[in-house]
């Protein structure tokens, strides 16, 4: 504040007129400003000169075009200048003319100070160059500045964003006066590359937190897909009374969305109202996502109705939504609302719109909004807007005419395309298609364990055991696993994950206990196992035990030992719900009377009163 007063003065004294610089607010203005300096021969003023580039160079209105002709008018550039001209372009579109700055400033025999390299170097680290970084660290050391805390945390900032982390912790170590910039450098370095063990040790570590570091910590779990471990930091924020920002909430509110942890997502909400934080269009579209993927479709609709403003990201985000729960018309209805708001859709938001279509088998509107896409939107179609209508159609039952769209793309068919239409040959037991389609995938992703599950389980039900020995002696030849699944259920704001044959969690006694006396039950009602897609060289019994011990069941056993007479019970899956869980989960929402809400790699499934959502498709 005091050295910006100073400059005011000296500028008013020079000419009252110059003071205008601390205050102009746009490009146009400074033109003015600048034509008053020529006419009144203040250009020849280094001091006058230099705060006109610095507005032209820094400022937010200011014109780094502009910057460049200022300064080709002076003679005699000093230091002070060419650090404007090598700040502007650091923080430009072109970093690497920054660097240019630099070797003009040594021909004119000039010495830069420590306030040239902190920007020099971040020009390195947004070209994410580690080669010039190095030189540039020579320069530093040439000029004797390596020991200047503020070049210190540059240069740790960059070898970190750049990948060189054993160099980043070097310099970070040698550092003698760390401060919250050195070691959220660091952190965000460890975090960006997968190391959260070691960001979290040092974050640990550190003396004092700012709301910057904590929200990198927050942000550096989520990343790496260590939700729960996001939460654990927020919990701690929390207890040590520190004031959240948007940053954090966004990363906090994102992982309980993963984590499917409605509790945990209901609470932040309520730290965001409580803390009167200010509800931006990242936040609020977060928030939708986050109650959409929780399995409360109803919430995200509220929060996105009171969002004070919305954008095509959350109008996306809201389609998402209602596409995942198979709300398709409803869908469909929000996406023409959302042209008459006169947003124009993205690419994304076609997806979400088509993928809406295809979960409510509305084939003829699905093809209607594809067909319009570049006719109507400009938007070329994308390999996942051809996959919508693959699984649009197969899920119609239109095998043929599904494989004939595929040959007929202009792309080339991805995996994901043809697995659309591998699981329809599952749901619609069409094995000739089936095992044609699983052969081309698997010469395309030969290590995706998936693939051959899916395609094993197509031969085992049509019977044809010889593929199926085949299949499982290629995936063992070639060290191909099945991905574990896992299952996740919160209770009292506490998430817990099954795993299959799971005997970890300290009540899984009662837990098998709870499963035996559901499948007596349901068994009443008309449940039998499905043990069709179970390893076929193991007798029944046994087959039956293998489907007892699937995370699902475990999670929803555990469900209705702890949960209210009522509670809907919400499950996330990392993998397919296989098909005897599917029915299984019919079945006890029948006759324990509870909703169940599972949310599995593709969609959402409302099991109540013995029927499912996706109307057995999925």
């Amino acid at each position: 504040m005091a050295k910006s007063a100073s400059v005011s003065k000296i500028l008013n004294l020079k000419n009252p007129k110059l003071s205008l610089l601390e205050t102009c607010s746009g490009l146009e203005q400074l033109k003015k400003i600048h034509g008053h300096m020529i006419r009144m021969g203040l250009v020849e003023d280094a001091f006058c000169v230099s705060r006109l580039l610095v507005f032209c160079a820094i400022n937010e209105n200011g014109c780094l075009d502009y910057a460049n002709r200022v300064f080709k008018q002076i003679e005699s550039p000093n230091v002070f200048v060419y650090n404007a001209m090598i700040r502007g372009h650091a923080c430009g579109k072109k970093p690497e003319v920054s660097l240019g700055f630099y070797r003009q400033l040594l021909k004119q025999g000039l010495r830069p100070d420590n306030l040239t390299f902190p920007f020099l170097v971040k020009s390195c680290t947004h070209l994410q160059c580690l080669e010039l970084g190095g030189e540039v660290h020579g320069q530093v050391i040439r000029h004797g500045f390596e020991f200047d805390v503020y070049v210190q945390n540059s240069l740790v900032h960059m070898y970190a964003s750049c990948g060189d982390l054993e160099t980043a912790r070097k310099l970070f170590e040698k550092i003698q006066q760390l401060d919250v910039v050195s070691w959220s450098s660091m952190i965000a370095g460890y975090n960006r590359f997968g190391d959260v063990e070691s960001a979290r040790e040092l974050f640990d570590k550190m003396p004092e937190r700012n709301v910057v570091t904590w929200s990198i910590m927050v942000a550096g779990y989520a990343h790496n897909g260590r939700f729960d471990k996001a939460l654990e930091i927020f919990q701690l924020l929390q207890e040590e009374n520190v004031q959240a920002n948007e940053a954090v909430m966004a990363s906090v509110i994102a992982s309980c969305a993963h984590l499917g942890a409605l509790e945990q997502g209901k609470k932040a909400h309520d730290y965001v109202v409580r803390n009167k934080l200010n509800v931006t269009l990242n936040l609020g579209t977060a928030l939708v996502y986050m109650y959409a993927r929780c399995g409360s479709i109803d919430r995200a609709l509220q929060v996105f109705h009171d969002m004070p403003e919305q954008d095509v990201l959350s109008w996306t985000a809201m389609l998402n939504g209602l596409a995942m729960h198979g709300h398709a018309r409803r869908a469909i209805e929000y996406f023409y609302e959302m042209l008459r708001a006169g947003f124009r859709p993205r690419d994304v938001t076609l997806t979400a719109v088509l993928s809406a279509c295809s979960h409510g088998g509305l084939v003829e509107k699905g093809f209607e909004l594809f067909e319009n896409m570049k006719k109507e939107y400009s938007i070329e179609p994308r390999m996942e807007h051809y996959g919508c209508m693959v699984d649009l159609l197969g899920r119609a039952g239109k095998l043929d005419e599904a494989e004939r769209f595929i040959h007929g793309m202009p792309l080339e068919p991805s995996a994901p395309i043809w697995g659309a239409l591998l699981g329809a040959c599952r749901i619609h037991r069409n094995a000739e298609m089936g095992e044609r389609v699983g052969k081309k995938l698997l010469k395309l992703m030969p290590n995706h364990s998936g693939y051959y599950v899916l395609l094993s389980n197509i031969c085992a039900r049509a019977n044809h055991w010889d593929n199926v020995i085949k299949l499982r002696a290629k995936m063992k030849e070639i060290g191909v696993k099945k991905s574990p699944g896992f299952s996740l259920i919160e209770l009292n704001g506490v998430v817990h994950r099954f795993t299959i044959g799971d005997v970890s969690h300290p009540e899984i006694a009662k837990i098998k206990a709870m499963w035996e006396e559901i499948v007596c039950r349901i068994r009443a009602a008309g449940y039998v196992e499905d043990t069709s897609n179970v390893l076929f060289d193991v007798d029944d019994e046994e087959r039956e035990s293998s489907l007892a011990r699937h995370s699902e069941k475990l999670a929803i056993a555990f469900g209705l030992m702890r949960s209210g007479k009522g509670t809907p019970i919400r499950i996330v899956k990392n993998l397919r719900v296989c098909e005897d869980c599917h029915t299984a989960s019919k079945f006890v929402s029948k006759v324990f009377e509870r909703e169940l809400i599972v949310r599995d790699r593709n969609r959402f499934h409302h099991f109540k009163d013995g029927a499912c959502s996706c109307m057995d498709y999925w």
